[in-house]
């Protein structure tokens, strides 16, 4: 394997950091808050933080444990670490450290043999169900699935469920008693079997703290220093294990943005990030406003769209400060169908290419992954490489297990000598060559092989005397933790998995009411303002260029029916030419819906869907809402859907006091897209007039 490596190169802690990170990086142990804006950097300043507690002789690099959210972020977080010197603090996801100290707790605690983890959670799902009574069709049992997730992570049992449920008015998909007992028998079946899921890793090791005084000492022997990233994502169970971590000790930095909180459906909260000084008055807060990631004009436009958020709470006002050289202004493009926009954003991407920006630089991002479809097409007909974020796992190719393969093999007797060019006979033994194949499958595998080489050069230049051993070791690491290496190709993602990224290039699309916001969350204001920052978190991830589009109608040839989101109403350049008023919009209002009552400004959500100021008095048909409701009632059992999803309540009080008569008519209602008029416009006419609807 080779002699040890020389310790890494260790430059100077504090030289780069503007004053804002400085602070945080050297404030003095106990309780740190940063408050840290899209771009910041906020990973670089708590990885100098570390280093500095670490280098200034306050704790011991194996008494430190970070927990982020993501195996990327977790390995990105290590790799820096290492660089810096201090590679025995521990950087994990909270599921992995988890798992690790249960393991090593789990004879003391349990005695016999330590259970496995679940695989294939819906298998189980699907048993519960079937017994409980309840449906068994692949997307019930993915929202049983989550229900029962978003529980666990909430602290919420199934005896508990039913009230919890009801008091949150969650959409469940079954009644939430049907629910509460696809629960417990899931609970039951699982334990039988003596298996756990990833809830269970958290609630068994914080009950392990809790409940073994023993366990919970060795433990805190071990672990003096604390640092949690995107610390407005915990769930109530993450926020428990913490707590049990903590024990009576106050030496925690958290490093959070409120603005950046998207997984409320999955438990979040950033009431920790923004009650942090309540819990602990004596912290230091330090906010991090300079955004290096972004030019000026993105970060202008990234400002606008949260800027006009509603009851953003104080801890959440960050202004970002562009600090990068002005760039070009973001672009928007409006097409009267999905695939002209898909045609379009192809053209420009090769545009891109062509200029020198590189795939792996350029981001198509959407709502849901059901558009992904069309840009694969599109991009496919270009002959442009691309990558589906959330397919198949890169440790998983199977190039990459050739590679592994042929280098473990290669470990075993390499000669002295440079690292790169030793990695580089070794992979061309299984595939790679001096140029490039034309392109296809053929290029895909080529591009995998490359980025194992240029993973080898980045070792090489941070570790001195790095040999093929140690960059395998490397590889099995980042297998471990779904750390892969940057590949060539145009990266497609829902908004919620480009988290934490950033590209030169971003194209966010489909920016159509319906979509973003999810058709869902209308009426809820709660969930629109998520979706809004789900919309910044897009904005966000630009560095460069930025590119804003939607389509009108999602086929071609389709009624041109759909709106804008309402997300863009005042981004648009007043010349631009998509800047006209959207259809259903009156003509006077410009960007802004007013009443059609007292021709007011309207800025809630339930005020845009009705048309109306909440104040103003209402003509609502209370014998149509109801007809209404009953319809939606049988057209929900019939789709075995919840009701929400064929029209929310909201939608149903607008119908109900707009009595629509046309198609025309029935669009202009905020929520009343192309899919919806195509599926259940005849209907709801037809109960409209009185009619049967079929």
């Amino acid at each position: 394997m080779g002699s040890a490596p020389s310790a890494p190169r260790q430059p100077d802690l504090l030289d780069g950091l503007d004053p804002e990170q400085r602070a945080a990086a050297t404030a003095p142990r106990g309780p740190v808050c940063v408050l840290a804006g899209a771009g910041t950097g906020k990973t670089r300043t708590i990885t100098h933080r570390i280093a500095y507690l670490v280098r200034s002789g306050h704790v011991a690099a194996n008494q430190v444990l970070a927990v982020t959210f993501t195996a990327r972020a977790a390995g990105e977080m290590r790799t820096r670490l290492r660089a810096l010197g201090v590679p025995g603090a521990q950087a994990r996801t909270f599921h992995a450290a988890a798992l690790r100290q249960l393991r090593y707790f789990w004879p003391r605690v349990v005695g016999d043999r330590q259970w496995d983890l679940v695989e294939g959670k819906l298998r189980l799902v699907g048993q519960a169900a079937h017994r409980a009574g309840a449906g068994t069709e692949p997307e019930v049992l993915r929202d049983l699935a989550g229900e029962i997730e978003w529980a666990k992570a909430s602290l919420v049992g199934p005896d508990d469920y039913p009230a919890v449920a009801a008091r949150l008015r969650r959409d469940t998909p079954e009644s939430p008693e049907r629910v509460a007992e696809v629960y417990r028998t899931y609970e039951k079946i699982k334990n039988d079997a003596r298996l756990l899921d990833f809830d269970d890793l958290l609630l068994h090791t914080t009950a392990a703290l809790e409940e073994h005084g023993a366990v919970a000492t060795e433990f805190r022997d071990r672990y003096r220093c604390f640092v949690v990233d995107e610390y407005q994502d915990v769930t109530p169970l993450q926020h428990r294990l913490l707590d049990a971590w903590l024990g009576d000790r106050d030496d925690l930095t958290v490093v959070g943005d409120a603005n950046q909180t998207i997984y409320s459906f999955g438990g979040a909260s950033p009431r920790p990030l923004l009650e942090f000084t309540r819990r602990f008055p004596e912290a230091v807060v330090v906010r991090l406003e300079r955004d290096y990631r972004s030019t000026p004009q993105v970060v202008e436009l990234a400002n606008k769209v949260i800027g006009a958020a509603r009851g953003r709470p104080a801890g959440s006002r960050l202004r970002l400060v562009g600090q990068r050289p002005d760039g070009a202004p973001p672009r928007f493009a409006e097409y009267d169908d999905e695939s002209t926009e898909a045609a379009a954003v192809a053209r420009r991407v090769r545009e891109l290419l062509d200029a020198g920006v590189s795939a792996s630089e350029i981001a198509v991002l959407f709502r849901v992954n059901a558009q992904s479809e069309v840009y694969e097409q599109a991009l496919t007909e270009a002959d442009i490489p691309y990558l589906v974020r959330g397919g198949e796992r890169f440790f998983d190719r199977r190039e990459v297990r050739q590679a592994m393969a042929a280098l473990r093999s290669a470990a075993a007797d390499a000669p002295a000598g440079p690292l790169v060019p030793q990695v580089r006979r070794v992979l061309a033994g299984v595939g790679l060559t001096d140029q490039p194949p034309a392109g296809g499958a053929a290029r895909e595998r080529w591009d995998a092989l490359l980025a194992l080489v240029e993973l080898a050069e980045e070792l090489a230049g941070t570790v001195d005397g790095a040999t093929v051993g140690h960059f395998v070791g490397e590889l099995e690491q980042r297998a471990a933790a779904q750390h892969p290496p940057t590949v060539e190709g145009v990266t497609l993602a829902s908004l919620h998995a480009a988290k934490g990224l950033e590209w030169e290039a971003v194209f966010l699309v489909g920016l159509a009411d319906g979509t973003l916001p999810i058709q869902h969350a209308d009426g809820d204001d709660v969930a629109v303002e998520e979706e809004r920052r789900l919309f910044y978190v897009g904005v966000t991830r630009a560095r460069e260029h930025l590119w804003l589009s939607w389509a009108l109608a999602r086929g071609s040839g389709g009624r041109r029916t759909r709106r804008r989101s309402r997300f863009l109403y005042g981004l648009v350049p007043e010349d631009h030419p998509a800047a006209r008023v959207p259809r259903g919009l009156p003509k006077a209002t410009g960007t802004k819906a007013r009443c059609r009552a007292c021709n007011g400004p309207l800025m809630a959500t339930l005020e845009i869907k009705l048309g109306r100021c909440a104040s103003c008095p209402s003509n609502l048909d209370e014998d149509l809402l109801e007809r209404l409701r009953a319809w939606r009632v049988e057209r929900a059992r019939e789709l075995r859907v919840p009701a929400y999803v064929v029209f929310t309540d909201a939608t149903l009080m607008a119908i109900a006091e707009q009595r629509p008569t046309d198609d025309r008519a029935l669009v202009s209602i905020s929520g009343i897209g192309a899919t919806k008029l195509e599926r259940f416009g005849a209907e709801v006419l037809a109960v409209v007039r009185g009619t049967e609807p079929r």
